[in-house]
């Protein structure tokens, strides 16, 4: 997939996905090692899309399994298709000849409601796809020792049926927001890394890489405001997501400069508590606007 560390950063970067040093090596040294990548990092930062972009990089499937709180083994891994069974099994009753028992391979694969983790290492792939196991910081922890047999081996042991493994290893992005600590069990067969808020620089350039036809300065303020407001004693510091989202949004108001009236207005596309956009709209002023946009320039 990529031939060096430079390379991993240009093929990210053709992809709309701009990527620091260490988030490239991270991943070029998983491909070389056939190793999962454990990602950490706050909500909107950037791990999910790692996933999807891959996906559209290889031109390969993408597989998600968003973990939740109560995910189990038939969720996730596979389950038995019992209807179908009953009606085979009603339809042997049928015609049968004595010669023969009517449950006799009523527990195979044609009979398997195949969940993601199945799915990423079917022997049907002609290719390595790319299995997203989002979130696992909210699924239960007695859910990760379902992952080790896969992130050991890729292969995954049905009692009825036996082991089944991977003809082309999936290439697997595990994320978290670490709202919970994961086992080392399963950090161990990972290679890990921390993706943090971006620089100012950095997400300036997500921000033009996403959104070209943004006004240039509405952009840098945008930015800058954003990067302000991560500062502050808030719940939930806004991701690069928010200030995305909050950028395209300003551009269908036709904004062209941030003012204290538009920014008190439109809070909520960077703020999702209550709390967190009362404390901002009182300290927005044209004054500190003065001093955070233009103060540095």
């Amino acid at each position: 997939m990529f031939s060096s560390v430079e390379d991993t950063i240009n093929l990210l970067h053709k992809h709309h996905y701009i990527t620091e040093i260490g988030l490239a090596t991270c991943l070029f040294l998983s491909q070389k090692l056939g190793k999962a990548i454990f990602l950490e990092g706050e909500p909107g930062v950037g791990k999910t899309e790692i996933a999807k972009v891959l996906s559209q990089i290889l031109d390969t499937p993408l597989i998600r399994l968003q973990c939740y709180e109560g995910l189990d083994i038939s969720q996730a891994v596979y389950e038995w298709n019992y209807p179908r069974q009953l009606l085979e099994i009603q339809s042997r009753q049928n015609h049968a000849n004595g010669s023969e028992s009517v449950i006799d391979d009523i527990f195979t694969e044609k009979f398997l409601f195949k969940r993601p983790l199945l799915q990423a290492i079917d022997d049907s792939h002609t290719a390595s796809p790319v299995l997203l196991i989002d979130e696992l910081d909210r699924a239960d922890e007695e859910f990760e020792s379902f992952l080790l047999e896969l992130l050991s081996d890729f292969q995954i042991t049905i009692p009825e049926i036996g082991t089944l493994r991977a003809k082309h290893r999936p290439i697997v992005i595990i994320t978290s927001n670490r709202t919970r600590e994961i086992h080392d069990a399963l950090k161990r067969r990972c290679t890990y890394y921390w993706i943090d808020y971006p620089s100012r620089q950095k997400e300036l350039a997500i921000l033009r890489l996403k959104l070209p036809d943004a006004v240039d300065v509405l952009s840098r303020q945008v930015v800058d405001f954003v990067q302000w407001v991560r500062q502050q004693e808030i719940n939930k510091p806004p991701g690069v997501s928010e200030t995305l989202d909050w950028a395209e949004a300003l551009g269908y108001l036709n904004t062209q400069t941030l003012d204290a009236d538009v920014i008190k207005r439109t809070l909520g596309f960077i703020l999702k508590y209550q709390d967190d956009v009362s404390k901002i709209q009182s300290e927005v002023t044209e004054q500190l606007l003065e001093k955070v946009l233009y103060g540095a320039q």
